[in-house]
């Protein structure tokens, strides 16, 4: 909403502090996430900080290809979804790395690693998500916008601390570093964010509750259940020499909450498409899109053969905008959606206005580009 005081400020003004405090919050995650791996493997030659990086690096393309790939219905803005990477990488690395040392140094390496690390890490992961919560709510349409920040806010921790264990242990000749790396990177890519997905849930479904006592409860259950299965996998690690107890919670606990959680994800982006093909219908009576293209509309596949097919024929800036304009329709059949199971007049929400323009505005691009190839 316009308040007196912005709406007098000079239009540059405001296009400055709507950039400015979003790359400077950018800025300050990355170098804390540089500060971290500096502190942490600074003594050890660049060598071994560079293998490590590199190994590092392979499970977290893998992980933050598939929440991206579950986010292609409706991708999130990518300087927020980059802000929830860094945000993992570096604040909630620093912050976790000053309290589980100081945790460690006064009562000593376990309980920081069964008390201290699963309650702080997923207090500081978290937090992000609600920062979204209270200031960017419009932002999450639901769960899979839920479980994808909080996949990449996890995924964005898990890549630091990966590079810390594996510098230890690449240079320590009594752990095997290739031994830590399939561990980490190959059995277990997806703990850190399978922990905060359940937070991720718990935003998703907080995010269009009218009450705010269930904004807060729901959070707060999503919480105590992340920190609690982050506390009982870090537990199982120390429970024998033999890792009889890591394997038993691996198998029996988080291989079932794995596939649990991948289905739930699957189901919820297929409803989207349900959702989205439940409104374009409506969109075409109401004379918003055309009926031709409710088919072009309707399936991810037939999006991405549109797009393809714009970019083969008049080139790739065509193709920007035919995405632009499919992202813009999504999201008017969330919004629509969302308003009515809230039981508000879609016809008086200001926001209805708002992507209806942006409809208007990105099909006309695409269509001046697609004529002009022509």
């Amino acid at each position: 909403m316009t308040t007196p005081l912005t709406r007098h400020q000079p239009w540059s003004r405001q296009q400055r502090r709507r950039v400015f405090w979003p790359v400077l919050g950018l800025v300050t995650a990355a170098c804390c996430a540089v500060v971290v791996i500096g502190l942490a493997v600074g003594d050890l030659a660049p060598s071994t900080v560079a293998t490590a990086t590199l190994f590092a690096l392979l499970p977290v393309v893998v992980v933050v290809g598939a929440f991206l790939w579950l986010d292609r219905w409706e991708p999130e803005p990518g300087r927020t979804m980059l802000a929830a990477f860094l945000w993992g990488a570096g604040v909630a690395t620093m912050g976790a790395l000053l309290v589980n040392s100081v945790v460690a140094i006064t009562y000593g390496e376990y309980t920081s690693s069964v008390v201290s690390a699963p309650f702080a890490e997923e207090a500081l992961k978290g937090a992000f998500l609600v920062g979204l919560l209270l200031w960017r709510r419009d932002e999450i349409d639901g769960l899979v916008d839920g479980i994808v920040y909080a996949g990449l806010v996890a995924a964005g921790f898990a890549f630091v601390e990966n590079i810390l264990y594996l510098g230890r242990a690449f240079d320590t000749a009594s752990i095997d570093g290739y031994t830590v790396f399939v561990v980490r990177g190959v059995f277990s890519p997806f703990a850190h964010p399978l922990f905060t997905v359940f937070i991720g849930i718990a935003v998703g479904l907080a995010a269009h509750r009218r009450s705010a006592a269930v904004r807060v409860v729901l959070p707060l259950v999503g919480y105590l259940l992340a920190a609690g299965l982050h506390a009982l996998w870090n537990a199982s690690a120390l429970w024998d020499d033999k890792g009889r107890g890591f394997i038993a919670v691996y198998v029996v606990v988080m291989v079932p909450l794995f596939g649990s959680m991948l289905g739930l994800a699957l189901w919820q982006r297929r409803r989207e498409q349900r959702v989205v093909a439940a409104r374009l219908g409506e969109f075409v009576q109401a004379g918003w899109i055309p009926w031709y293209e409710l088919d072009l509309l309707s399936t991810m596949r037939s999006r991405r053969r549109w797009t393809t097919a714009m970019k083969a024929q008049y080139g790739r800036d065509a193709a920007r905008a035919v995405r632009a304009y499919q992202v813009a329709v999504t999201e008017l059949a969330f919004l629509v959606t969302r308003l009515r199971h809230s039981r508000s007049d879609e016809r008086t929400d200001p926001r209805v206005g708002e992507l209806l323009a942006a409809v208007g505005e990105t099909r006309a691009r695409a269509v001046a580009l697609t004529s002009a190839g022509r």
